[in-house]
């Protein structure tokens, strides 16, 4: 039986074994944007990586499909993953806190322009999705951002909802910004 991303953290009750690490849910579950083989996403700010590490091998060791590495770049993160009620889980973390973590930064972002936007922006960019692009793309896409579009989201994440809301409106999307009678403005 497959389980909502939600009810499938509730069963597996990782939050709670995470909770000392700030755990956080990310990724496209929680957007409304998973297709079939998405995976949810754990977010946590790790100070000691031999206690993260040891508490997601405890809790998730003997779940299927399980893994764990450490990246070796500067910052050096740990990432697993593993699968539980019929969903990849995969678990971040990283020294800096979440919310300065570049998929939080993503996440929160993304999520504002798809309430700005409503279901016309959010059909466009899981038609990109659906068409095999990742979430970071699909969005620059739809949004006509250049250059890297993982740096492009990161680039208009602090703008206002204003802003946010003439961004979409310059991408053929018409936005109001509750509260100011007009489209993108302020």
């Amino acid at each position: 039986m497959a389980f909502s991303y939600l009810e499938a953290l509730q069963r597996l009750d990782l939050l709670a074994a995470l909770a000392r690490f700030d755990p956080h849910v990310a990724g496209t579950p929680p957007l409304g944007l998973d297709l079939p083989g998405s995976d949810i996403n754990v977010l946590c700010h790790v100070a000691d990586t031999d206690a993260f590490a040891r508490t997601v091998w405890d809790f998730a060791g003997n779940h299927e499909r399980f893994a764990i590495h450490q990246w070796t770049g500067e910052t050096r993160p740990v990432v697993a993953s593993f699968v539980a009620h019929g969903w990849t889980i995969e678990i971040f973390g990283a020294s800096c806190p979440v919310v300065q973590q570049s998929g939080w930064r993503h996440f929160t972002v993304e999520r504002r322009l798809l309430m700005l936007g409503g279901d016309i922006f959010r059909t466009a960019v899981m038609e990109r999705r659906r068409g095999g692009l990742k979430t970071e793309p699909a969005f620059a896409e739809v949004l006509g951002l250049a250059g890297d579009p993982y740096s492009a989201l990161l680039d208009v994440e602090t703008r206002s909802d204003a802003d946010l809301a003439r961004l979409l409106n310059g991408s053929g999307f018409a936005v109001t910004v509750a509260g100011t009678g007009t489209r993108g403005e302020e």
